[in-house]
């Protein structure tokens, strides 16, 4: 019995025979990875590693197996051995996982909002409920970084470009004209509704090869799907009012609205510093469907008319007399979009049309004006693998501009079709590196030019925390003017070159962005004489603008508010127009500065708000004085406040003013000759008024009786 029990038992050690496996694991830089899972497979026997990616772990098993090896940022994988008793060693190199959640993206040169953006910087609520904006949807891009308040104007100023150096899209098709017409030194707004749109794109330079014929910025706004709900929105201010209804289907929208604008009740009882004949007046309407076809495919539709004028005297060349400025626009805008997303592929084109007309009467000069675009687009985007992914496109312009001089029976026109085709690829080399190369090439029918030129991106993310940093370079072209074109066919186009360094740290709902940057311009335009009468047109200008901005935005360290800050000094030095050389331009302050804070009181049922935009004054040249731009205005502040009241979920009440303390801003000044002594006399030039406020109430009928408009005041 006893030499049984001692069978048994040595039966029993011997099958008890275990196998060491042990081992090193790498990465594909050859650094140690620790923490990394590595075990048999179907089994439980297994280990980590530790912090030199050392392993080590015993087995029954025999005969051929897999280890698996597992870890947090990289792809799993799978070893076969052959397990007989012996000790097994082995080394194991393990490839970068890249993944949407640990991948870095561009960030140089680039302000998104959106909902889907991982780094949101402005959201598309944030666009229309700033103070200063009051209610326009380019008035929220005035309070970022990069950006100049020309308060005379009110188009979008970047890096030292003037407005007409910003290209505005909707759906990534091109908008002609989308600022409303209007008279020297009358501020001008966008046309189209805030309520619109979902998430913006706005580049402050080095956009992608997408875009074109914008040798400073991009600013591209993306329309709103389909929307949650059925509802109707009646909307009552101070300067008009518009009615506004949504019907919402299972997979389709229509959205229907007319509006009217008109400042002359807001100006018989509000003193203006303008001798208004016709106060600025305005009527549109529009009309926007949306169709979902199965899972994958959106197609849109939008439709937008629109009509306005003005008209007031104008201070001329002598101080005793005025000329008779009257303005008259009509604007037709229409595209058709679709998008396919697929698994690894998306397809997106469309179309779109401008038409806009002007008519000019300045005392017995008249003019009229038409300008006609079309933009056709195709663009797919093909993700190869999950660290390289292809944007390719082809786009069509076809541009038309016809002036007539009724009083001088003149009349001149142009037409020019261009062609561009731009690819692009993103390369994922880690989770921490990423890179962006593209081209666009183009040619003009109109010129017989064509251009090829190169995009560049780089981002690198730094240690945990640490944020990271982004390069953007590549070279921009535009045509210009068409009011230049028209006199001169031939044209060239202008081009500009961008260098940006980025930095981005974005941690517990703050965010933090510094960058430096460098532009450069080639044949800009100068000419001597007014508008519609320029003379001696050439392309022999240049610029260079070199600069610096900071922005940061605070959603956490205040309960209930949040604020943002930003800074922007840029030293712009242009050779263009009727100067003899290189000058700062009076739309460009050196020194840009802006803070915006928004608070919501529970206590109150209220959103106030109070943004304030300053920067060092503007240049002028007083001829009195020897050089050209040889003087400045005083700086330029303004303190605007709003207050959104909601006494009922679907009822808000809206206040707001621009520039509450009323402070006497001066632009520039216009020097005349007086008849009596022939002295110059500097006329300044101000806004329409010291301040604008505004009164609105906002009702939303629903099902849902919690509905409002708040994301659109």
């Amino acid at each position: 019995m006893v030499i049984l029990c001692a069978l048994l038992l040595l039966v029993a050690d011997s099958s008890d025979v275990r196998t060491i496996i042990e081992g090193s694991v790498f990465n594909n830089s050859g650094q140690p990875v620790h923490g990394a899972n590595v075990y048999l497979e179907h089994t439980y026997e297994g280990t980590s590693t530790d912090a030199d990616g050392f392993f080590s772990f015993a087995t029954r098993h025999s005969g051929s197996q897999q280890i698996i090896v597992q870890a947090l940022g990289y792809k799993t994988q799978a070893v076969q051995v052959h397990i007989n008793g012996n000790t097994i060693h082995i080394t194991i190199q393990l490839k970068e996982q890249v993944t949407a959640l640990h991948a870095v993206s561009i960030t140089a040169g680039v302000i998104e909002a959106s909902d889907e953006s991982r780094a949101v910087v402005l959201r598309p609520v944030d666009i229309v409920t700033t103070p200063a904006a009051m209610g326009d949807i380019v008035g929220a891009f005035k309070t970022l970084p990069g950006t100049s308040e020309v308060g005379n104007d009110g188009r979008l100023f970047v890096r030292g470009g003037d407005a007409s150096e910003t290209g505005i899209y909707i759906d990534g098709l091109k908008v002609g004209s989308a600022f409303r017409t209007t008279a020297p030194n009358v501020p001008s707004r966008t046309r189209f509704n805030p309520n619109l749109f979902k998430g913006s794109f706005f580049s402050t330079g080095g956009y992608s090869a997408e875009y074109g014929q914008a040798l400073s910025s991009v600013l591209s706004l993306q329309t709103v799907d389909i929307p949650l709900r059925t509802q109707t929105d009646l909307s009552m201010i101070t300067v008009g009012g518009g009615l506004n209804h949504t019907q919402v289907w299972d997979s389709s929208s229509l959205m229907v609205s007319a509006n009217l604008l008109d400042l002359n009740p807001y100006h018989s009882v509000v003193n203006q510093n303008f001798d208004w004949v016709r106060s600025p007046y305005g009527r549109d309407a529009e009309l926007s469907f949306r169709r979902r076809f199965g899972k994958n495919t959106m197609a849109k539709g939008y439709l937008y008319h629109d009509t306005g004028g003005m008209s007031l005297w104008n201070n001329t060349g002598h101080s005793d007399e005025k000329e008779l400025i009257d303005i008259k626009n009509g604007f037709n805008y229409g595209q058709a979009t679709v998008r396919y997303v697929g698994t690894d592929v998306i397809y997106r084109g469309g179309v779109s049309y401008t038409d806009n007309s002007e008519t000019f009467l300045i005392d017995d000069f008249s003019l009229n004006a038409s300008h006609r675009l079309l933009h056709a687009k195709m663009v797919s985007e093909k993700l190869f693998s999950e660290r390289f992914s292809l944007k390719s496109g082809v786009e069509l312009y076809l541009k038309n501009y016809t002036e007539s001089f009724r009083s001088e029976s003149i009349s001149r026109s142009f037409r020019d079709e261009q062609y561009n085709l731009f690819s692009e690829g993103d390369y994922v080399f880690s989770n921490t590196f990423t890179a962006r190369a593209g081209l666009r090439t183009g040619y003009s029918n109109l010129t017989g030019r064509q251009w090829l030129h190169p995009r560049l991106s780089v981002t690198y993310r730094l240690p945990e925390y640490m944020g990271q940093i982004s390069m953007a370079a590549g070279v921009f072209n535009q045509f210009p003017e068409p009011g230049f074109r028209v006199l001169e066919t031939g044209l060239e186009p202008i081009i500009s070159r961008h260098l940006i360094l980025n930095y981005l740290v974005s941690k517990n709902n703050r965010t933090f962005r510094a960058e430096a940057f460098y532009k450069d311009y080639n044949g800009l335009m100068t000419y001597q004489g007014p508008r519609f009468q320029y003379e001696q047109i050439q392309q022999k200008g240049d610029g260079v603008v070199r600069g610096f901005d900071f922005f940061y935005r605070d959603q956490a360290s205040l309960s209930n508010t949040e604020f943002w800050i930003s800074y922007s000094f840029i030293n712009n030095e242009r050779w263009y127009a009727g100067f003899s050389d290189r000058v700062q331009p009076s739309f460009s302050p050196r020194h840009n500065g802006s803070a915006v804070i928004k608070r919501f009181v529970r206590s109150l049922k209220s959103q106030v708000g109070l943004s304030l935009i300053v920067n060092d004054g503007y240049v002028y040249t007083d001829p009195r004085q020897p050089g050209e731009m040889n003087s400045k205005t005083k700086p330029y502040a303004n303190l605007s406040m709003s207050w959104s009241f909601l006494p009922r979920p679907n009822v808000i009440i809206h206040l707001a003013s621009s520039n509450i303390p009323g402070r006497d801003n001066i632009f520039g000044y216009n020097y005349t000759e007086t008849q009596t002594s022939g002295n110059l006399q500097g006329i300044p030039v101000r806004s329409p008024a010291p301040r604008f406020i505004m009164l609105g109430i906002f009702i939303t009928f629903s099902s849902d009786k919690n509905a409002n408009q708040l994301n659109n005041l």
